[in-house]
């Protein structure tokens, strides 16, 4: 996850694929709401992200989330992808794991005065129609940035026979069953304590390879795992065999988290180039098969995820990694069609003599949306679109999205059908008042959030609003004036869309 121009037109810019909303006579009835996975990931490592320092006050902390989702918010973002646990740590309060230094400064140390700021993060973010999903590291146990000491209750002081070091890190060994269950654990309390949207892991399985000279490279220390494989008449080469026992933690991983509840997503977001001989030809790099023993495309076509987000962190010309065949590549192998959103290293624009431009990025988006099979996109990471470095987030905002859009459904967790809205319009008496719609569910506590259409003469405008929102203030437009029909459908933690509700307001 830490590695790695001019507009065209607007069909690449707006994508037909995402059904913007037209600027045309209106039909009697509104068009299908738009569908787009638009996230951002929010780093806590070596604070990337958040929070931007280890030394913050809690109410420093609090205003950067409070900043960050409203920037997320006014950009018609729909997901934030939190960091939660760095290295066998916590951003929030773990029965398993210690506080996160990133957090406080010292590992082991709670916030002070207390609060939970994963609970925050997440309340925060659905007060505005924004999921959150809490995104973990399976292995990794100490990053090379940490500076304060390890915790008691850090699995590498209380099962040091699970972590081993390798470079400037310390890894959890993915053939330990303690270093499984630690991190299937971890997985089963945030999903079973926290009201989050998803859960998301990244690039890092064994760790990226350290050189050794000549040309070699260091070996990972599972040599007491791989004995006793071999001892029980294993007979898998090593680099199967370590295939292997990540296959087996994400397909398990997955299981534990559709157990504790049905709607939460499993999502990885992998190195972006996959094995060599399924690749187009042309494209050539790190092998994540080989080096992170990753079989991503397994993991895929197995149905073990819900959505991956291959990190595509090349531009569009580079011919070697370029963006658009990459994409393709991914199409060709989701073959459970599965959500595809693909990462955009949005975070490469900076002040540097090699940043890219934003139009990189607002034509990567425009790719996105004329590929089929692909419905969304994941920006590595917040801090350049909440810096709005180079324009990227103004450029967003003018072009890609000028509109609001509903995270793409996902009908083989579950396709029941919720209930539609009931609209009732409540008339002001006082004329410096707006008159209110009514918004009522038939209590389904799935329903997250309400699909919204106005009619305003010649034009729909469409937008979405947390299912907590139960009424929807007629402000007159300054543009378009009072809307005369209102039409609403309710969306559940699925995205499964409701029928719709008309409310005629005017003739």
């Amino acid at each position: 996850m830490l590695r790695r121009v001019a507009l065209t037109s607007s069909l690449l810019l707006f994508g037909c694929a995402v059904n913007l909303i037209p600027d045309k006579p209106a039909a009697e009835d509104p068009p299908a709401a738009p569908r787009e996975f638009r996230a951002a990931w929010v780093a806590s490592v070596a604070n990337i992200d958040w929070p931007s320092r280890s030394n913050l006050t809690v109410e420093q902390q609090q205003a950067e989330i409070v900043l960050m989702l409203d920037q997320a918010k006014a950009l018609n973002l729909n997901a934030i992808v939190l960091q939660v646990r760095a290295a066998a740590d916590a951003l929030y309060p773990s029965p398993l794991e210690p506080w996160s230094e990133y957090l406080t400064g010292r590992q082991g140390k709670a916030p002070e005065p207390f609060y939970d700021p994963l609970k925050m993060w997440i309340e925060q973010a659905h007060a505005r129609g924004i999921e959150l999903h809490a995104w973990l590291n399976p292995y990794r146990a100490r990053h090379s940035s940490a500076r304060s000491a390890l915790a008691g209750n850090h699995i590498a002081n209380t099962h040091p026979w699970a972590v081993k070091p390798y470079g400037d890190m310390l890894w959890m060994d993915p053939a330990e069953p303690a270093a499984v269950r630690r991190t299937l654990d971890v997985v089963a309390d945030l999903v079973h304590r926290y009201d989050v949207d998803g859960i998301h892991i990244d690039d890092y399985f064994y760790p990226y390879p350290v050189p050794a000279g000549n040309g070699t490279e260091l070996e990972f220390p599972d040599h007491p795992a791989w004995q006793r494989y071999l001892s029980a008449n294993g007979q898998s080469a090593r680099a199967d065999w370590r295939r292997e026992q990540v296959n087996k933690l994400i397909e398990q991983m997955g299981s534990v988290i559709h157990k504790e509840k049905t709607w939460v997503r499993f999502g990885i977001s992998p190195f972006g180039l996959g094995r060599a001989e399924r690749r187009s030809a042309g494209i050539t790099g790190f092998s994540q098969y080989d080096k992170l023993y990753a079989d991503a495309e397994l993991w895929l076509n197995k149905g073990w995820l819900d959505y991956v987000a291959p990190q595509l962190y090349w531009p569009i010309d580079q011919p070697a990694q370029a963006f658009p065949v990459l994409l393709q590549t991914w199409t060709r192998e989701n073959t459970r069609s599965r959500h595809l959103w693909p990462g955009l290293f949005t975070s490469r624009i900076d002040n540097s003599p090699k940043s890219w431009q934003p139009e990189e990025i607002a034509r990567q988006i425009g790719l996105t949306r004329e590929q089929p099979g692909v419905g969304g996109h994941i920006h590595f990471s917040m801090i350049a679109l909440l810096q709005d470095r180079r324009g990227i987030a103004t450029l967003l905002k003018a072009g890609p999205y000028a509109n609001a859009a509903l995270v793409p459904a996902t009908p083989w967790l579950g396709a029941q059908t919720p209930d539609a809205p009931e609209l009732s319009l409540q008339q002001s008496q006082d004329p410096g008042v707006p008159d209110r719609v009514l918004i009522r569910t038939a209590g389904d506590p799935s329903v997250s959030r309400f699909s919204i259409w106005k009619r305003y003469g010649p034009r729909w405008v469409f937008a979405v609003q947390p299912a907590s929102q139960i009424e929807l203030v007629l402000n007159n437009d300054p543009t378009l004036g009072q809307p005369d029909a209102i039409v609403v459908s309710c969306i559940n933690r699925l995205g499964i869309e409701s029928t719709r509700s008309t409310l005629q307001l005017r003739p």
